[in-house]
């Protein structure tokens, strides 16, 4: 299996966790057990695809799903924010932050990797050449 810990995205993710962790802890009991929740397990489940796509040959796929994912966690960021679920407007900000920065990480990721595929086929004949016919 691929080593993941030198990976700047890897770093941020757990990093993310962490912090999800902490301020969930401040959520009023209304939120803390269904938004609170749902940060949570978005956030786990962004470093589970962060890992699963640096094990992959094909990281496109799981790099697509991580966008996905990442995007459908900055919606729920933003309706903690609406409902008042961060005890403060820092820890908000510092949450969307962490996030739009791993956003950011797997566009870079999921370009190299197109890149790398672009290259690969430009190697490859456009054409085969025809047999010549007497």
């Amino acid at each position: 299996m691929a080593q993941t810990e030198h990976l700047p995205i890897y770093k941020a993710a757990y990093d993310v966790c962490l912090y999800f962790e902490q301020v969930v802890r401040n959520f009023a009991r209304y939120h803390k057990y269904s938004l609170g929740q749902d940060l949570r397990d978005g956030a786990r489940q962004v470093l589970k695809l962060v890992v699963r796509a640096n094990a992959r040959r094909d990281k496109t796929p799981v790099l697509l799903e991580l966008r996905e994912e990442l995007e459908e966690l900055k919606v729920l960021l933003r309706l903690c924010h609406d409902v008042k679920a961060f005890p403060n407007f820092n820890s908000f900000e510092c949450a969307i932050t962490h996030v739009t920065d791993i956003a950011k990480q797997n566009e870079g990721w999921l370009k190299s990797q197109r890149q790398g595929l672009g290259q690969n086929r430009r190697v490859m004949p456009e054409r085969l050449a025809e047999p010549s016919v007497p």
